[in-house]
């Protein structure tokens, strides 16, 4: 079963969105299980303190190393990869998320307020994920953005498994428009090759619609695909 704890200083908001639609389901039948553990039970005080003030000065709190530590010690008893959700972490990827499936699970850490003593990032070997260039409040969201990533890739989540790979970021593209009944809406039709029944066809169009979005919008993307294609059949 793949597992995922989660560290975090506000265990009441888990399982939050991950208890519904897909993750909720595969919850329920046991695919996964989910632990979450209260940081604060680690501390010492009576005042259950989890931060303090920065060491050199600066604005804010900082998540302290040793009330982390043993909280880490308690949780991480086996070999699933430590991560720890932060702005300044490398970029989740689906091939990320495809990788962290095929582990026994992940072992999540929270942070809060400025961070995290960078003494217990170091000593307890935390790898350090972000899901963009951008600030949360904390990584509680992010965490459970990784979890749900990597819950429907799962085996018997998602009800087609083609779903799994004709989507985003699975070929290093975009993934193509897609459309439903009714045929019109607002004078704005299907593609009429999408109707055609021709599955060649249909095949190509979205290849080539997959291709023009990953281009337009994240040329990043477009030119790592056009680096991987070289030395292959296409030339860019």
């Amino acid at each position: 079963m793949w597992r995922a704890s989660v560290l975090t200083i506000f265990p009441e908001m888990f399982p939050g969105p991950l208890g519904s639609s897909l993750a909720g389901k595969a919850l329920a039948s046991g695919a996964w299980s989910l632990d979450v553990v209260d940081i604060r039970t680690f501390a010492t005080d009576k005042h259950r303190t989890v931060d303090d003030t920065p060491a050199g000065g600066g604005p804010g709190m900082v998540m302290k190393a040793d009330v982390l530590g043993r909280a880490i010690d308690a949780t991480a008893t086996d070999t699933r990869p430590r991560l720890l959700m932060s702005p300044r972490g490398t970029p989740l990827t689906q091939s990320r998320v495809e990788a962290l499936t095929g582990d026994a699970g992940v072992i999540l850490v929270c942070g809060r307020f400025e961070g995290v003593d960078e003494r217990v990032i170091v000593a307890r070997g935390l790898e350090e994920v972000s899901l963009g260039d951008y600030v949360l409040s904390g990584g509680e969201i992010a965490a459970m953005a990784l979890i749900d990533a990597c819950v429907r890739l799962l085996s018997g989540v998602m009800g087609t498994a083609a779903s799994g790979v004709e989507e985003s970021f699975t070929d290093g593209l975009l993934e193509y428009p897609h459309y439903t009944r009714p045929q019109l809406w607002e004078d704005r039709p299907i593609p009429e090759i999408l109707t055609s029944g021709d599955h060649a066809k249909i095949a190509a169009w979205r290849r080539a619609e997959a291709e023009r979005l990953t281009k337009e919008r994240r040329p990043d993307l477009w030119a790592a695909f056009l680096s991987r294609c070289r030395g292959g059949s296409r030339t860019g």
